[in-house]
């Protein structure tokens, strides 16, 4: 039996993601020595377990000291202004200095809503809440359920598409008529990070992006303002989504030539002493799970929307 298989079958309350954690880092030795998951056992090993984390572990950590206060809370849902260069949610229920982490700390009841799959199994345990996500370097509105019918009841309708969530992106350049882009988004997969690129208008080759799976996206955008600053043209966009496909508008207004502000990864040039790209979920429209009316929840307007001149 392989050294993983055993301590599962030994701890099944562990996950085989837990066990190839404590095994890469030394937390389980086998006649005193670090091994691989993958080690055939013989049956007459001494095994030692310094720390197996449990899935009833695999929950958000309370972070103390973090100034995160909502701009909307009531009996089933919070709402937050997540500052630019923060993630949503940790990776791992050892990770620290995310939105999450804050949330449970001043709102515990967070700390064990999850994400159910199509059976009604716990999918993913490190949501604690957040009904959706933003990416780090975005900021603005995300929405938190306090209980978990809350939280099902919201999350279906972001699955279904029925939340109208828009935000405010400042790009380079003047941009004059409103416009729709709909059209599939693909993982890149020629580089080792996160990068969404469109299917149709890819030079990717194609027994790469046959391998690929397409993500179906719809970006509506309308200029608001328009500013000159430092010989430069920025235009301030308002953009309407109802799919919530990774970096989205990133990736779909890049393809207009609509680059975000020192959004680099997406083709921007990259701006001197600024921090993060210039895009901000501003207010997210759904059926509230109390009073199963419409309504619609905003931040304020960030400063790089109100530039003057």
């Amino acid at each position: 039996m392989r050294l993983d298989a055993a301590i599962l079958e030994a701890f099944p309350s562990a996950s085989r993601a837990f066990v190839k954690e404590a095994v890469s880092s030394g937390a389980i030795l086998v006649n005193g020595r670090a091994v691989s998951k993958g080690l055939k056992l013989s049956g007459s090993e001494t095994i030692f377990i310094k720390e197996l984390l449990e899935k009833s572990d695999n929950l958000v950590l309370p972070e103390e000291g973090k100034d995160i206060k909502p701009v909307y809370a009531d009996d089933f849902l919070l709402a937050f202004d997540k500052p630019c260069n923060m993630p949503v949610q940790p990776l791992s229920c050892r990770e620290t200095g995310t939105l999450m982490n804050a949330v449970v700390s001043s709102y515990p009841e967070c700390r064990k809503l999850v994400e159910r799959d199509g059976n009604g199994n716990a999918k993913n345990q490190l949501m604690a809440g957040a009904l959706h996500r933003i990416d780090a370097d975005t900021s603005g509105l995300v929405i938190v359920s306090r209980t978990q019918e809350a939280f099902d009841f919201l999350r279906r309708q972001f699955t279904e598409q029925s939340v109208v969530k828009t935000y405010l992106a400042l790009v380079e350049g003047n941009v004059e008529d409103e416009g729709v882009i709909e059209g599939d988004l693909i993982h890149d997969p020629t580089v080792p990070f996160c990068r969404m690129v469109d299917l149709k208008t890819s030079r990717i080759h194609p027994s790469l992006i046959a391998k690929a799976k397409p993500l179906h996206a719809v970006t509506a955008y309308k200029p608001i303002n328009r500013w000159r600053v430092e010989n430069e043209d920025l235009t301030l966009l308002e953009v309407t989504i109802k799919t919530g496909v990774t970096h989205q508008i990133r990736a779909q207004l890049s393809s207009r030539r609509m680059h975000i502000v020192n959004d680099t990864l997406y083709g921007a040039f990259a701006v001197e002493g600024l921090s993060g790209h210039r895009l901000h979920s501003l207010a997210a429209e759904f059926v509230h799970p109390g009073t199963n009316e419409r309504v619609k929840i905003s931040t304020p307007m960030p400063t790089w929307a109100k530039i003057e001149s």
